[in-house]
């Protein structure tokens, strides 16, 4: 097997479930060291970060990536076991294969094979890498990394995020921005009491209707070149006791926002609270802002080279993307990093039998070797 196959294969036999590392990063730590990387291991809480470092000075170009996975589900819903890796018809399976421990094996080997070449680069190159990226919160990887590294003034200049980003062919979708993520747990008071009586009782359901068709119908922006219109939804709403004749004393919607860089999310806070008082309603609202929108424009240095690395490498003209969920590019972009997001084909990503094609997989430490050579090399 190449060296690349290896070592994904050794970080797939590591049942590494949110927020559980399972000895990934020490694996990589250990690789990267023997190559010259300074080691940083950031424990917080029951999150494993690492960060290791090669060259001095700047500018800096960091490779981001994550050592946990979602959970397999029933194993035996698998047609080979998740975190055995299996190899069949030119595919490599196992949970992470392409989400994404294999880009991370790929950032490894383009790092060892790219300070191995060019010893004395301009500037350093880094890999920064969590294993609390798959959870709810995300309160302790990369976003608390981020945190210190802003009051230390560690600067990273370019990040390459290694999500699944293709569609059909490695290099086919890059992206280039997010939308940002903004989501509430609003509470809507009333009054409970018995159907037969509503004028002894008030129904928040009813109190919030008018409200929520007006929070669904609001135009919050009109999007822009990049982006969509920033969009709006409930996920979940909930009233009652489980029992017809009684009106519920209390409501509870969950709320998301899935907003573009044409609106900030102190706004979208404070347009929504002004509907709520606007139709008198006794509530509490709970924000969590999951991060920022973000986007490298056209232009930028990094952008330009991963395209232009996609089209010579790839021999194709890459979609420069902004969309999907998020990503821990997220909070790396405040930094003041130009962030792109370059890694396999996204197709089985959190599913029975998730892969990734081997052929694909062992393309793409050139690519990132390739980024690295014409951003930092002598």
């Amino acid at each position: 097997m190449s060296d690349v196959l290896d070592l994904a294969c050794e970080l797939i036999r590591r049942r590494s479930v949110t927020p559980e590392d399972a000895g990934c990063q020490s694996l990589l730590a250990e690789r990267l060291q023997r190559v010259g990387f300074r080691i940083e291991h950031l424990r917080h809480g029951e999150v494993d970060n690492l960060w290791a470092v090669h060259g001095a000075g700047g500018p800096t170009l960091a490779f981001l990536g994550h050592t946990d996975v979602v959970p397999s589900g029933p194993e035996t819903s698998w047609q080979s076991p998740p975190f055995e890796p299996v190899i069949r018809e030119g595919k490599l399976y196992g949970r992470g294969a392409a989400d994404m421990k294999g880009s991370v094996a790929a950032m490894a080997v383009a790092l060892e094979s790219f300070v191995s070449a060019h010893p004395a680069h301009a500037g350093r190159v880094a890999l920064l890498l969590t294993s609390d990226e798959e959870g709810p919160t995300n309160l302790d990887g990369v976003r608390k990394v981020a945190e210190g590294f802003r009051a230390r003034g560690e600067r990273i200049d370019w990040c390459v995020v290694g999500e699944p980003s293709a569609k059909e062919k490695l290099g086919d979708l890059i992206r280039v921005g997010r939308r940002g993520s903004l989501s509430g747990t609003l509470t809507v008071r009333g009054v409970q009491g018995h159907v037969a009586y509503p004028e002894k009782a008030l129904n928040p359901i009813h109190a919030f209707a008018p409200a929520l068709a007006e929070l669904a119908a609001e135009r919050w922006d009109e999007g822009n070149a990049d982006f969509p219109p920033t969009s709006f939804q409930v996920s979940n709403l909930n009233a009652g006791t489980g029992a017809t004749n009684v009106i519920p004393g209390a409501l509870i919607a969950l709320i998301n926002f899935r907003y573009c860089t044409a609106s900030r999310a102190e706004d979208l806070r404070a347009r929504t609270e002004a509907i709520l008082v606007r139709h008198g309603l006794d509530y509490s609202l709970d924000w969590n802002l999951s991060g920022e929108s973000f986007l490298t424009p056209p232009g930028g240095r990094l952008r330009e080279t991963v395209v232009a690395v996609c089209r010579e490498l790839c021999g194709t003209e890459p979609e420069q993307s902004t969309g999907g969920g998020t990503s821990d590019g997220r909070f790396i972009a405040p930094l003041g990093a130009e962030v792109v997001e370059l890694g396999p084909v996204n197709a089985t990503i959190h599913k029975v039998d998730e892969c990734v094609d081997v052929a694909q997989l062992e393309h793409l430490p050139a690519l990132y070797q390739a980024i690295c050579e014409r951003m930092l090399a002598v």
